[in-house]
C-alpha cells in the first residue's frame, strides 16, 4: 500500500504524470496508483491546477490528464551548500533593479527543495553573518562544513600553529571571511581568517552541540546581518 500525506501525494503525481507525459493518465489509474478515490484524484488535480501547474484534461476513451512538460522544472535537488551559495550571490544584486526578483526565484527554489535539504540550508545560513555594507568576497571551501577541522593557521605576525577546530558559523566581511569556531588548543571561542588557513583536514568527527549566541558576534565596528534564504 502506498502510504503517502497528501503533499507528498500532490509531488508524487505531477511526478507520474511528467514521466509519461505528453501520454494521459485516467484518473481512475491514479486512483488506483496512489490508493485512494477517484473523487480526492480529481480534487488533488484541481490544487494542482489552481497553483498554476500545467495540467489538462484530455478527452475520449483513452483520454485523461496530461502535464505539458515545456512549462514545467524538473525536481529541484540543490544541496544546502548550494541553496546557501545562491543566497550569498544575491548579495552582489543589492543596489540593482534584479534585487527583488533574485529573492522571488530563491524563494521558489527553497520551497522546491527536499524537505531534508531545505531544512540542512536553513541551519546553514542561520551559521553564516555578513558584517557591513560592500560586495561579499568569495566562499572560502571551510564553509559549511559540520567536522571537527585540523588547520594550520598563520596569524598576523606570520607564526603558524595547528589546531582543533569546531566550526559554530561564519562572517563575512567586504574583504575577508571568518570561521567563528571553538579552538580546542586555547578552549575558547577564536575567529579564524580563512585566508590564513593554509591548510585543513576534516575529520570524521562530529563535534558537540555548541550554539553561537549573539554576544559571541559582538563586533564593535559593524552591524552583523545573518543571512536569509529569503532573499
Amino acid at each position: 500500500m502506498i502510504d503517502v500525506n497528501r503533499t507528498d501525494r500532490l509531488y508524487a503525481l505531477v511526478e507520474e504524470l511528467r514521466a509519461v507525459a505528453p501520454r494521459p493518465r485516467s484518473a481512475r489509474w491514479l486512483a488506483d496508483r496512489f490508493e485512494v478515490s477517484v473523487r480526492t484524484i480529481e480534487r488533488d488535480i484541481g490544487a494542482l491546477q489552481e497553483s498554476g501547474t500545467p495540467i489538462y484534461a484530455e478527452a475520449g476513451r483513452t483520454g485523461g490528464y496530461c502535464l505539458d512538460k515545456a512549462h514545467t522544472m524538473p525536481p529541484v535537488n540543490l544541496t544546502s551548500g548550494e541553496a546557501v551559495a545562491m543566497a550569498l550571490a544575491l548579495k552582489h544584486l543589492e543596489g540593482t533593479p534584479f534585487r527583488a526578483e533574485g529573492r522571488s526565484a530563491l524563494r521558489k527554489l527553497v520551497a522546491a527543495m527536499r524537505r531534508e535539504e531545505a531544512d540542512a540550508a536553513q541551519d546553514l545560513a542561520a551559521c553564516v553573518h555578513l558584517l557591513g555594507g560592500g560586495p561579499i568576497p568569495p566562499m572560502p571551501h571551510v564553509l559549511g562544513i559540520r567536522r571537527v577541522l585540523r588547520i594550520r593557521y598563520v596569524d598576523r605576525e606570520g607564526k603558524a600553529t595547528r589546531r582543533e577546530v569546531e566550526p559554530l558559523g561564519y562572517v563575512g566581511k567586504p574583504a575577508h571571511w571568518y570561521l567563528v569556531a571553538w579552538c580546542r588548543l586555547r578552549r575558547e571561542i577564536r575567529a579564524f581568517r580563512t585566508d590564513r588557513i593554509t591548510s585543513f583536514t576534516v575529520t570524521a568527527e562530529v563535534p558537540p552541540l555548541r550554539r553561537l549566541r549573539p554576544e559571541d558576534l559582538d563586533i564593535p565596528y559593524g552591524d552583523v546581518e545573518q543571512l536569509s534564504l529569503a532573499g
